[in-house]
């Protein structure tokens, strides 16, 4: 079943290129167009659209097409400091990859690392376990030149990011994202999970300690078994330096009279 998911990605992918390029309502072309042009069967392309549709970054309006929806509001998870502590999340972890392969960056990819769209970046398509349950599918895109030597069995073995360090790659920070989406018939094959069941999309765009990117992945976690958990500080403290004014998610602005939160987020397996 690797094979219709990762397709669909690619498919996802080119869309997610045009809803980034476009300015909200904005007219994606027609399916008998997109087919054409990525190559693909329009129940595949369909499904593409379907999912962005569903998770609110397309809108389809009957008798008149297909449309690039509103930006999302965006709300930061981070503490006063501008950092996190994140432990481990429960159980044992393992990773089986369904696709390892060298390809040109492209345009959506190559902004996020910085690169040229046509330079090359390892592309890796994994799916995780926990105590030997699907838990996971992540996408990753690591530039070439950041780590040339990266095989089948470093995704497969120990902690990613040890295996960069062994590499010499020695990562800094990240920005990740969380939302909530749906499954589709090749995830919840391979998830083990009914069709458009609940889930969780992760973007995360990661740095060495020189400031370079060297890693954006995002990845689909299963919304039965996997869940986020904030231990909150929510005595008053003096704002840090620069930081911008918002709400922690669930606690409306207003209701802190400091407005500030500190946080620390774990993942946790049910």
């Amino acid at each position: 079943m690797a094979e219709p998911i990762l397709k669909r990605e690619r498919v996802r992918d080119y869309l997610l290129e045009l809803i980034e390029t476009q300015p909200p309502g904005a007219l994606i072309p027609a399916e008998r167009t997109l087919c054409r042009q990525l190559a693909v069967s329009r129940p595949t392309l369909r499904s593409a659209v379907d999912e962005l549709v569903n998770t609110g970054l397309l809108i389809r309006q009957h008798g008149r097409g297909t449309f690039v929806a509103p930006a999302k509001i965006t709300q930061e998870l981070v503490s006063g400091d501008r950092a996190m502590t994140v432990p481990q999340a429960d159980g044992a972890w393992t990773s089986r990859v369904l696709e390892h392969a060298r390809i040109p960056a492209g345009a959506r990819v190559g902004r996020r690392l910085r690169v040229s769209p046509a330079a090359e970046i390892t592309y890796i398509a994994r799916l995780r376990l926990v105590d030997g349950a699907p838990m996971a599918i992540e996408y990753l895109h690591v530039p070439v030149a950041v780590a040339p030597g990266l095989t089948v069995e470093d995704m497969e073995s120990g902690n990613f990011y040890d295996r960069l360090a062994d590499h010499g790659v020695h990562v800094s920070d990240a920005v990740q994202s969380i939302e909530p989406t749906v499954t589709n018939d090749a995830e919840s094959t391979l998830l083990g999970v009914p069709v458009f069941a609940p889930a969780l999309l992760f973007e995360r765009l990661t740095n060495d300690t020189t400031g370079r990117p060297v890693e954006y992945v995002h990845s689909l976690y299963r919304g039965d078994r996997y869940r986020i958990v904030s231990r909150l500080s929510l005595a008053p403290t003096a704002p840090a330096p620069g930081a911008r004014a918002g709400h922690h998610p669930g606690i409306p602005p207003g209701d802190l009279s400091s407005g500030t939160v500190r946080s620390a987020t774990t993942g946790d397996v049910q």
